[in-house]
């Protein structure tokens, strides 16, 4: 007997959220706490992006600012670990009974003539009288479009220093993904190169790893080249340039610690206006809502180019603006 995938279609939740980061969670929160269904889609699993954060990060923020949904969160240290905002936002989700669906992949939304949205997944076809677009900026890395740049070798994400003990690794960068990572990778035993294309310590970089840095430089155990702009990535070498000088730096492994950018793809395929020149999308201050009535955008998606304007500080209380705007229709 042949067995065909037959498609569920879930009719009608109220409010659909695409992403489960931290903004996407308190959404969700919010909308049900106006009495609102709600389900989240989530390509990985909850939190993603902090799971993808290096083992030992530290917040640049105080607890209490990623705190959602009115639930405390309480650590010891005054700035929380990784570790510690993974189980925190675990046990948010679990406590507010949220219904999310993990591993589960949106690949497109059609508006209908009534004003609702039908969400078809890698799984499913959905029905909902609004979304809610909350998807971030870590799954896309800035590209500095040089020859070798795919190499496998060359890495836009940091996890963990010990693979790279007694090899040689250029760092790409200067923030605090950067720093974080020649950090880590000197304390394990690496040989360590940062090239930095500004012409000084980033005034971004955490007050309290700035100094740390700084002594590691001055004692020569990182090799750290301020205005430096690469060229080009070889098998063994990385290829840049100082006030148009060529050099070369042995790299066994390549870090390019670059930043990161939100993927707009997805919302202007479903029509939502783009601004060419800041790359924020139009929505409305007050409720979040788009150029398409009925879908709202929540998080960093919010800020465009500019990833540093909107934080899970800021970002978490989209959801209050969505829910009270759908509540006053």
């Amino acid at each position: 007997m042949n067995c065909q995938y037959i498609k569920r279609v879930v009719f009608l939740i109220d409010v659909l959220i695409i992403g489960g980061g931290p903004c996407g969670l308190a959404a969700a929160i919010a909308c049900e706490e106006k009495g609102f269904s709600t389900i989240i889609i989530e390509k990985e699993n909850i939190v993603h992006s902090i799971h993808r954060y290096p083992t030992h990060q530290t917040f640049f923020s105080t607890s209490e600012r990623l705190e959602i949904g009115g639930v405390p969160f309480i650590v010891e240290e005054r700035k929380p670990h990784r570790n510690q905002a993974l189980v925190y936002y675990r046990s948010v989700a679990k406590r507010k009974g949220l219904s999310i669906r993990a591993f589960e992949k949106v690949l497109n939304i059609d508006r209908e003539v009534n004003g609702t949205f039908t969400v078809y997944t890698t799984k499913e076809e959905l029905k909902a009288n609004y979304v809610i677009v909350a998807t971030g900026y870590y799954d896309s890395p800035n590209m500095m479009g040089i020859p070798g740049e795919d190499h496998s070798r060359v890495m836009h994400y940091f996890k963990e220093a010990h693979p790279y003990f007694d090899h040689h690794v250029v760092v790409i960068g200067g923030k605090n993904s950067a720093v974080d990572a020649v950090l880590e990778l000197e304390k394990a035993g690496a040989h360590v190169t940062m090239l930095y294309r500004g012409a000084d310590y980033s005034p971004s970089v955490k007050s309290w790893i700035l100094p740390e840095l700084v002594s590691l430089v001055r004692n020569e155990k990182v090799k750290l080249v301020f205005n430096a702009t690469i060229n080009e990535i070889t098998d063994t070498h990385v290829v840049y340039e100082t006030e148009k000088e060529q050099h070369q730096e042995r790299a066994d492994f390549v870090f390019a610690m670059t930043g990161y950018h939100p993927d707009h793809t997805f919302i202007r395929g479903l029509g939502v206006l783009v601004d060419e020149a800041t790359g924020k999308p139009h929505y409305h201050q007050e409720t979040m809502e788009t150029n398409i009535p009925g879908l709202f955008v929540a998080g960093v998606i919010a800020a465009g180019n500019n990833a540093n304007e909107i934080f899970i500080e800021n970002g978490r209380e989209h959801g209050s603006l969505i829910a009270n705007a759908i509540a006053n229709r």
